[in-house]
């Protein structure tokens, strides 16, 4: 059984795109709230903001050449729509974001919603809180792992 999470003393990075606010904003209010759940506080808290979700994984990047997060989320919201630009968007938003945590060793948890409808992003305001589980569990792995390396 997982030992409880615990986010005290973590610095995070959030970047969440501006389209899509009203679904956005449902994210990152319920990622913020989680945050504040599992001990993290809000000055040790950065969140930025960005045009889409393409532009996300280079703030992520810049944010992870900083050396000064233990872990970072993504937060922004795809919605199907009548041309194949949702599966760019999709498909090349997520593989930033990977590549991100793969270069920099840095955890970065994917909350970038990809639904068909707004009805299914709405119902999914959930992810915001999901992906700062993801990032603050993540974090505590690579700290242990790098503690039993000393």
């Amino acid at each position: 059984m997982a030992e409880p999470l615990n986010g005290a003393g973590l610095r995070v990075g959030i970047v969440a795109s501006r389209f899509n606010e009203e679904i956005v904003a449902k994210l990152v209010e319920r990622a913020h709230q989680e945050l504040a759940r599992l001990g993290v506080r809000r000055e040790d808290v950065t969140q930025l903001s960005v045009a889409g979700a393409l532009e996300i994984p280079l703030a992520l990047q810049w944010m992870a050449q900083s050396g000064h997060y233990d872990a970072l989320v993504a937060i922004g919201a795809v919605i199907r729509g009548d041309t194949y630009h949702f599966e760019v968007v999709s498909n090349e938003s997520a593989r930033g974001v990977m590549d991100v945590a793969l270069e920099f060793g840095v955890p970065v948890a994917n909350g970038i919603l990809t639904t068909d409808d707004e009805a299914q992003a709405l119902a999914r305001a959930d992810k915001g809180a999901e992906a700062i589980r993801v990032a603050v569990e993540m974090a505590r792995l690579r700290a242990r792992l790098q503690e039993q390396q000393r």
